[in-house]
């Protein structure tokens, strides 16, 4: 596949959709991206930095775009999903090396939005690293606004969230946030 030289490229890009089955139990949480820390991802004090925190998550929300249908075909047909808002909270450190497994929560959804978090384990002990929550739009490309789901994507992200729906929903979606939350939380 052509790329522009140094754009982003997603480990998944050039994947086609692989096909939707109705009948297929759906995961509740889904688990669809791992990999490994690689040293480009590491800062001068010795861990994976916070752009390689975004990083990490952008590919597993990538690998959820795949799994729903939105691939290059679909973003050649001059539809996407564009990120409004991502807040990420950064709990442990991972260093070069380490594995990295990634969970996505569909929390909400309306007719053009939705709401995913994430949740990133890793390192030695599997524990949780670090979190975060999206708020996506689907986009008419061309016209650069926002336009509802086709109708075979949204029973799609209705179906997950239905299989999300039983879910605990993980204390930090939707958490304040500033100095004075975090007072709050070390209280």
């Amino acid at each position: 596949m052509s790329q522009a030289p140094g754009r982003v490229v997603t480990p998944l890009e050039g994947v086609p959709f692989a096909g939707w089955d109705a009948k297929k139990p759906i995961p509740a949480p889904l688990a669809l991206h791992a990999c490994r820390v690689k040293p480009e991802w590491t800062d001068y004090n010795g861990h994976m930095s916070e752009s390689a925190y975004l990083l990490v998550f952008g590919d597993s929300s990538d690998a959820f775009f795949r799994f729903i249908g939105i691939d290059e075909a679909y973003r050649a047909s001059g539809l996407s999903l564009y990120t409004v808002d991502t807040r990420i909270r950064n709990l442990a450190e991972l260093g070069v090396g380490d594995p990295v497994r990634l969970t996505l929560q569909l929390v909400d959804l309306d007719a053009k939005r939705l709401h995913i978090f994430h949740r990133m384990t890793g390192g030695g002990a599997d524990a949780e690293v670090a979190v975060a929550e999206q708020v996506l739009a689907h986009v008419d490309i061309r016209a650069r606004r926002s336009t509802p789901f086709r109708p075979e994507l949204y029973d799609r992200l209705a179906a997950i969230h239905a299989a999300h729906s039983g879910l605990t929903l993980h204390p930090m979606i939707g958490a304040p946030f500033g100095l004075a939350a975090s007072r709050k939380q070390a209280q």
